[in-house]
């Protein structure tokens, strides 16, 4: 496959924007990064599925706050820190990303501390340090010492399932552990494809031959690692749902 020369190198001709509707729309819905959002959801419901008494109010729960917290505010604010110059276009603006960043972050803190009050003080822990790393990782705080692949797998891996198996039991426990380390080895596995490939993508119409087959490989391996941990995230909740 060679490369399309008319396609603008920006972020709105990736694999997970619409092909359909206004610039607007597209770049509203890409934003969002629905597969890697949805990965990360489908670890809070890992997490959950590790309980042996699963509440379902706060499933749905944990995976709203990760919708709204990350898919929203944490990829708004990514938006306003990228190095790069206006990675979607001049679809946002800076006023609307922090109005977007701010009411879903918002939103996401109200509907933790209900559950927090109520059900589980402890996830109090996991709600702090992930807000610490929405702003210090997308924002590149401290010069940029936490936007790295490691707090990345540790953040947006590791801490969502930990984030769900709290959620349910109010404790933390070994097999929890374990899993949050597998599912962080995912996401350095995603984020580690991601960067060349964004990069690749970037420069679009300037690839060679040889450079768009190797953005292709990265694209097909973001593809199967989201799609996969989705996959797997939804095979556990059947599976206590129906068993």
């Amino acid at each position: 496959m060679t490369p399309d020369h008319s396609a603008k190198p920006d972020r709105g001709s990736e694999w997970f924007v619409p092909q359909y509707g206004s610039p607007k729309f597209r770049r509203a819905i890409g934003l969002l990064f629905l597969p890697y959002t949805a990965m990360v959801m489908s670890y809070s419901v890992i997490g959950s599925m590790l309980a042996v008494d699963v509440h379902w109010d706060r499933v749905a729960a944990i995976a709203v706050i990760y919708f709204l917290g990350l898919g929203i505010g944490a990829h708004a604010l990514d938006a306003l820190g990228s190095k790069s110059d206006q990675p979607w276009g001049n679809a946002f603006g800076k006023r609307s990303l922090w109005l977007m960043a701010g009411g879903a972050l918002a939103a996401a803190y109200l509907i933790g501390a209900y559950y927090i009050v109520r059900f589980v003080p402890n996830l109090v822990v996991i709600a702090l340090v992930e807000g610490f790393f929405v702003f210090a990782y997308n924002l590149e705080w401290f010069d940029g010492r936490y936007h790295t692949d490691g707090w990345f797998a540790f953040s947006w891996g590791f801490l969502p399932v930990l984030a769900g198996y709290v959620m349910q039991t109010n404790t933390v426990s070994i097999a929890a552990l374990l899993m949050g380390l597998a599912m962080a080895l995912f996401s350095l596995v995603e984020i580690k494809a991601s960067r060349p490939y964004k990069e690749l993508k970037r420069r679009g119409p300037d690839l060679t031959g040889a450079e768009w087959d190797q953005m292709l490989r990265f694209e097909t391996i973001l593809k199967s690692i989201s799609l996969g941990v989705i996959a797997l995230g939804t095979g556990l909740l059947l599976f206590r749902l129906l068993g």
